[in-house]
């Protein structure tokens, strides 16, 4: 299974889990996967959701990583009928407005924290995908940064701010000792020859967060929904804010029209021409 992840170049997170799912399975039954079937898969859904209570979202995990072991390794059939993914929640995720970002930026405890906050929210990467930024992938010269090896291993190229650049190059002549490759160094003194872990950025929104008296969950997600959303405000097309995020698919970036105050006040409420007692005649 393992090889046959790479060989469809499955990203080293995604194989780790799909890997660690299907071997799960397998500890539930005390039994080799390849010798276990379709009745075994549907009561281990079952157990996924009633013992273990995950949510459909986690489930879908587990039976797309078993899906891919029985179609591409197995060689087996697998019926989506005998096997239905559960019905995900769609719900519209935490939004800052622009004041709660630059109040949330402002309460950083550290300007190693201040720096990682400036740059989720004025290039809306990804936690994963900012804690890989190169010194070599800031463009000064095109003014645009770099983004390699994102979700599905496809790269691409966000704007580079002008007050970002400033910062970075602040941030840069902070650091005690400095990276030859990384931008944001790792340990707990920025001095690494590795890059920071995932879990740097997460704390830095939860500190700030909780120093700017914001009571939102506030984590890297959101300043990149932030992102997307106050571009969307500010004029932006969809297609180009797509670009910027890295979706491969239109629908995934149509959601922040849900979540922009532009168009969600562009169309009155159908109370507002309602002739009431009391009220006076609408104008117009």
């Amino acid at each position: 299974m393992l090889e046959e992840l790479q060989r469809r170049h499955y990203s080293q997170a995604t194989t780790q889990r799909y890997l660690r799912f299907v071997e799960r399975f397998a500890q539930h039954f005390h039994c080799s996967p390849d010798r276990l079937g379709r009745q075994h898969i549907g009561e281990y859904q079952a157990q996924l959701f009633t013992v273990q209570k995950l949510s459909p979202g986690t489930v879908t995990n587990h039976l797309c990583a078993l899906r891919f072991f029985y179609i591409q390794t197995l060689k087996k059939p697998w019926s989506i009928a005998d096997t239905p993914y559960p019905k995900k929640r769609h719900r519209l995720p935490t939004i800052l407005s622009q004041e709660e970002v630059g109040q949330l930026i402002d309460a950083a405890p550290t300007d190693f924290y201040r720096t990682v906050l400036m740059t989720l929210y004025a290039t809306g990467v990804r936690n994963a995908e900012l804690t890989r930024l190169k010194i070599s992938d800031v463009d000064s010269q095109r003014m645009v940064l770099h983004v390699q090896g994102g979700k599905g291993r496809q790269d691409r190229d966000v704007m580079l701010s002008p007050v970002l650049l400033e910062e970075l190059r602040a941030h840069w002549r902070r650091l005690r000792k400095r990276s030859s490759v990384w931008l944001f160094p790792g340990n707990r003194w920025h001095s690494s020859d590795q890059p920071m872990d995932t879990k740097t950025p997460r704390h830095a929104c939860q500190y700030a967060a909780r120093r700017a008296g914001i009571k939102k969950k506030v984590y890297p997600h959101v300043l990149r929904h932030c992102f997307a959303t106050h571009l969307l405000e500010a004029g932006a097309d969809l297609h180009t804010i797509q670009i910027l995020l890295g979706h491969h698919d239109l629908k995934e970036t149509a959601i922040y029209l849900h979540l922009s105050q532009r168009h969600l006040h562009a169309t009155a409420s159908p109370l507002d021409s309602l002739l009431l007692k009391g009220r006076p005649l609408p104008e117009g």
